[in-house]
């Protein structure tokens, strides 16, 4: 269909006044956005809601292996409906079974300690990997934007609504932009604090080998580290460039996630050491910001050589080369087979330019867009999931370390052991148990502590707060930020939802995204984190201030980072 006839089968809905189109399909008479390279139609309207779903919008064209994202095409003989889903290649470790049943254990008290190490079984290529989704392909990035109907049809009047910018977690290696924001977009809704809604955003990042392979190899022979990374760069700077389209202001842009998505807002804060401009985004609400710090350069050429080998490949070419079957395959051997308990093989490294240093380290020396405003939040159980539960002693727990951090210098090792985390089990450094010290050292220095890096390094005026309803494990807090009204979770219908805490959740989100202060009508006021280390505890007995355990001498030195 030509330009002309498609122009034919819309209609130019009030012209004078808003920026969009409608076409009608089956019933419904839904809007066209013109991107300029492309056409593009909400797939559907939530009557309920009053918002409408953009889905499937192409923001950067299919991506060459191991390059940057590059701008799509244009593309404006047909209008696209987002009918076609797309994600990026999954692949999840063999241990997250065993974590999970770790945890079902812990949940229902019949915990019986597995004293058998787990030992990876290393990546083979006779060996059999979980199915694809059939919506899984390298040419995966692909966003979502949610429009409320008032929203879209004030485009182009005024002011524009504020934006919420979602980046999903799963360990770098899993993970898509398919959430439904029919929670948050009604609590924007429902003048909590001010009347005005929000547009939603998500989008796919390249994951597993497409989105992390780095090494000093890989980077001479072309290749892109943290291409990852480059992808959400670019998703977000389209919102910059086209969200007005929608609606929304480009100048009211609130960036949140969880986990991965937490840490990937952290190396956004910080990319190129603050020497780019802004970050395009004004506000992050990271939550449970995390990944496992690599700095060294061995440990990246050590899994760029894994790869070669396991493909029978001798550079960057042969893995270009390589069918997308093939790839997606090897990836998925790797991130399953290789990596150790806790760990995903691939994620955010150091590699001299958008990751000059680790986070920490460049929000330590002020390398970073301090104009950004924060608010940030943990779990008050973070370790467990990742701490294996056959730690029962101290040579455990220090190869536990060595699996998290396989290149740390001895020296470091030692204070670790006997200075930061000395096996002293009274309640005197936060555990009690060889299991529970182990479980603290991981949450300190893959989660928690980087909450207060941000916190310390935006001068003490962000926003913090702790999720505490038991049991407060890793995650637990996704379904509170994704509260749908009911009183089973919709994400995870085990989970028996605290009305109190999720509406509080979230009305914090978005009247932050609105105005830059959480607020929740009925809750007390949410001050910043400040010179006392306060942080907003929301537990089953009420929501109280208390200090932030995460401002220790421990967290001090996990953000020298000399653990490689």
């Amino acid at each position: 269909m030509g330009f002309g006839k498609v122009l034919g089968a819309v209609s130019l809905f009030a012209a004078s006044t808003t920026a969009y189109w409608t076409r009608q399909v089956g019933n419904q008479s839904l809007p066209v956005v013109d991107l300029g390279y492309e056409l593009h139609q909400a797939s559907s309207f939530n009557d309920s809601g009053r918002f409408y779903n953009f889905s499937n919008i192409r923001y950067a064209a299919p991506p060459v292996r191991f390059a940057p994202p590059e701008a799509p095409e244009e593309n404006r003989a047909q209008i696209n409906n987002g009918s076609i889903g797309r994600i990026c290649p999954q692949a999840s470790p063999a241990w997250g079974l065993e974590a999970t049943q770790w945890l079902t254990s812990l949940i229902l008290g019949t915990v019986d300690n597995d004293t058998a190490p787990y030992v990876p079984p290393g990546a083979s290529w006779n060996l059999t990997v979980p199915a694809q989704s059939a919506q899984a392909s390298e040419d995966c990035l692909f966003l979502d934007v949610f429009v409320p109907e008032s929203v879209l049809d004030s485009a182009g009047q005024g002011c524009g609504a504020p934006v919420l910018v979602w980046i999903y977690g799963g360990g770098f290696t899993n993970g898509d932009k398919n959430y439904n924001p029919a929670g948050l977009l009604a609590a924007s809704g429902e003048g909590n604090v001010t009347s005005s809604d929000v547009i939603y955003v998500s989008f796919n990042y390249r994951l597993g080998a497409l989105g992390f392979t780095s090494g000093p190899s890989f980077q001479a022979e072309g290749g892109v580290s943290n291409a990852g990374l480059l992808d959400q760069r670019f998703a977000l700077e389209w919102v910059q460039k086209y969200i007005h389209l929608f609606g929304g202001d480009k100048d009211r842009v609130t960036v949140f996630g969880e986990s991965a998505g937490g840490g990937s807002i952290m190396h956004q804060i910080t990319a190129y050491g603050g020497l780019k401009g802004p970050v395009p985004f004004q506000q992050a609400v990271p939550q449970s910001p995390g990944w496992l710090p690599v700095s060294s350069q061995l440990q990246q050429e050590n899994v760029y050589q894994l790869l070669l080998t396991l493909t029978n490949s001798s550079s960057i070419t042969d893995l270009r080369n390589l069918s997308e079957a093939d790839f997606i395959k090897a990836n998925s051997l790797i991130v399953t087979y290789n990596s150790t308990y806790g760990s995903y093989t691939y994620g955010p490294v150091v590699d001299g330019d958008f990751a000059p240093q680790q986070p920490g380290q460049l929000l330590a020396r002020g390398a970073f867009d301090k104009s950004v405003r924060v608010m940030v939040g943990h779990n008050a159980n973070e370790g467990t999931y990742f701490t294996a539960p056959y730690i029962n002693s101290t040579e455990a727990a220090q190869a536990n370390l060595l699996n998290s951090f396989p290149y740390i210098p001895q020296s470091s090792l030692d204070y670790i052991t006997t200075t930061l985390y000395p096996a002293v089990f009274d309640g005197t450094y936060g555990y009690t148990s060889e299991y529970a010290r182990a479980s603290v050292l991981v949450a300190e220095s893959i989660f928690t502590c980087n909450t207060n890096y941000l916190s310390t390094g935006f001068n003490n005026k962000t926003y913090s707060y702790l999720f505490a309803i038991p049991p407060a494990f890793h995650g637990f807090d996704v379904v509170y930020t994704y509260y749908d009204g009911g009183a089973i979770s919709a994400i995870n219908p085990t989970m028996v939802m605290n009305r109190t805490i999720a509406i509080a959740l979230q009305d914090f989100i978005t009247s932050f995204a609105k105005n830059g202060v959480p607020e929740a009508e009925g809750i007390r006021q949410f001050n910043m984190y400040g010179p006392d280390a306060q942080v907003l505890d929301l537990n089953v007995t009420g929501i109280t201030e208390v200090r932030d355990s995460n401002a220790n001498a421990r967290c001090s030195w996990w953000q020298k980072a000399l653990y490689s």
